[in-house]
């Protein structure tokens, strides 16, 4: 339990979605087990304790988003809804408390608002989650809430500019400083096509590695897949993108088996591109900007559809890609996603992410996916300076 403590503590650090120094974790083993910044690890433990679950993380995030949105909420708003398709999913909403909400046993008032939700943003400590069964699970929800709590930010900030003073330097700072240069520079992909069973695993695996490595995913969602011609290689369900060897299932091409019960999600959706494309290689992640892009939309407050990204059937484009409503699962994303992507190469969906291809093997795939997290982050910035720089007319 303590090496799993360790392990996610360090993921936080390297993904730089949590502040070193500011992270604890608790686990109910046969003993309860408490860990990290001393205050936080205390708290942690008596949060747990009132659970019923296995473990808990606080932390304070490396971004002060979910501390603004908190700030920018309504006094009587009780909880935050990001639109984007892992809060509508996995979340539903994000509680917030506020300081003046805790009252004299804040363990109390914090387990009760985790008692019906995976995470909540608590103002002057952080992000808290629970895993329900792993410590593991503890880690996925904090970084799905952080994940939802960056697009949600950023698409209000676009949408109505600060509120405090201070949200400008922070943005400032996160633009300039925390926001790295994204290329697929320095990464090496074998060239395909790929027969040898083993080599398709290891590429899969040494990909996905890479999607995380350079940000295109946050928590565990994405998936990333390899077909032969006879069978999908393809990542399982509730896989970590950066830990896939083991968790990659072999599927027959014409789905003739149950063996696929384990394999993503999205398997109907990749055989389908498969087949409408002649690609080999497929490769599905939550870049974030794409996200948000893909949430805005100039007719939105003129068009009668409400569920954009269930009911919406416009194909819309950004920087030339494709973007498409649509469920994930065997849902509206193995309608709408296959009959578009075979010409650009990629697509996007709302709310959701980026589905890329390469013909033979996965180079060309990361590229494209690269490709458009960079056009989405660009033109963020560029309607964000149109719109609220000194020297718009905003």
């Amino acid at each position: 339990m303590i090496d799993q403590i360790i392990k996610y503590s360090n993921k936080m650090i390297a993904d730089r979605s949590a502040l070193p120094g500011q992270i604890a974790f608790a686990a109910q083993d046969d003993v309860m087990i408490s860990r990290g910044e001393p205050s936080l690890a205390s708290l942690s433990a008596d949060i747990l304790s009132r659970l019923n679950c296995l473990a808990l993380v606080a932390a304070a995030p490396a971004l002060p988003f979910a501390g603004f949105l908190l700030r920018r909420a309504d006094p009587d708003q009780h909880e935050i809804v990001p639109r984007d398709t892992e809060t509508r999913t996995f979340l539903h909403d994000i509680p917030i408390l506020r300081r003046s909400e805790l009252g004299s046993n804040p363990a109390e008032v914090i387990a009760e608002a985790l008692g019906s939700r995976k995470g909540v943003i608590v103002e002057g400590i952080g992000i808290i989650a629970n895993g329900a069964l792993t410590v593991e699970q503890a880690y996925i929800n904090w970084s799905s809430v952080f994940h939802s709590s960056y697009i949600k930010y950023l698409e209000d900030i676009l949408q109505s500019g600060f509120v405090f003073s201070e949200e400008k330097a922070a943005f400032e700072h996160f633009r300039r400083v925390h926001l790295e240069p994204l290329s697929a520079e320095g990464l090496e992909f074998r060239q395909g096509p790929f027969s040898d069973r083993a080599i398709i695993l290891d590429e899969i695996a040494t990909v996905g590695r890479y999607t995380v490595q350079r940000s295109l995913v946050d928590s565990f969602f994405g998936n990333i897949s390899y077909s032969n011609g006879d069978l999908i290689y393809i990542s399982q369900t509730a896989s970590s993108l950066d830990e896939l060897p083991g968790c990659i299932d072999p599927v027959p091409f014409e789905n003739s088996s149950t063996v696929g019960i384990t394999a993503s999600s999205e398997l109907v959706a990749h055989r389908s591109i498969f087949e409408r494309s002649g690609c080999r290689a497929i490769l599905h992640g939550h870049p974030r900007f794409a996200v948000i892009m893909s949430m805005l939309c100039e007719e939105q407050q003129s068009c009668p559809v409400k569920d954009c990204w269930r009911d919406c059937r416009k194909i819309r484009y950004l920087g030339g890609t494709p973007v498409v409503a649509g469920e994930i699962g065997a849902g509206g994303i193995a309608k709408n996603v296959p009959p578009v992507i075979a010409g650009a190469g990629r697509a996007i969906v709302y709310g959701h992410g980026v589905f890329s291809i390469g013909m033979n093997d996965f180079r060309e795939a990361f590229q494209s996916l690269v490709a458009v997290e960079i056009w989405c982050r660009n033109e963020y910035f560029r309607r964000f300076d149109e719109r609220w720089s000194p020297d718009s007319n905003a």
